[in-house]
C-alpha cells in the first residue's frame, strides 16, 4: 500500500480515472448497441440519429483518449458499414 503522501494521492487520482474511463467505455458499448438495434426496429431516418449519436459519442472517447484514435475511426467505419448494408436489403 501507499505510503507517501504523494502515492496515496496519486492512487486516489488512479482510482477516479478508472471510473470515469469505465463510464465512457461503456456509454460507447451502449451506443453501438443502440444502433444494431434500431436497424432492426426502427426506420431510416431514426436509424440515422442514432448512428450520428454513436459517431459522436466515440469521436468524443478518442478525444479523451480513453479509446484509441485508430480503435474509435474502426468503430465507427464499421457501424456506418452496418446501416449502409441493411438499407440495402
Amino acid at each position: 500500500m501507499a505510503i507517501h503522501k504523494s502515492e496515496i494521492k496519486r492512487a486516489l487520482q488512479n482510482i477516479d480515472r478508472n471510473n470515469r474511463n469505465k463510464a465512457v467505455k461503456s456509454a460507447v458499448k451502449n451506443v453501438i448497441k443502440t444502433v444494431h438495434r434500431s436497424v432492426a426496429e426502427k426506420p431510416k431516418d431514426e436509424v440515422m440519429k442514432d448512428l450520428k449519436h454513436a459517431q459522436a459519442t466515440i469521436a468524443k472517447a478518442s478525444k479523451k483518449r480513453v479509446v484509441h484514435k485508430k480503435a474509435a475511426a474502426r468503430k465507427i467505419s464499421r457501424l456506418a458499414k452496418f446501416v449502409n448494408r441493411s438499407e440495402a436489403r
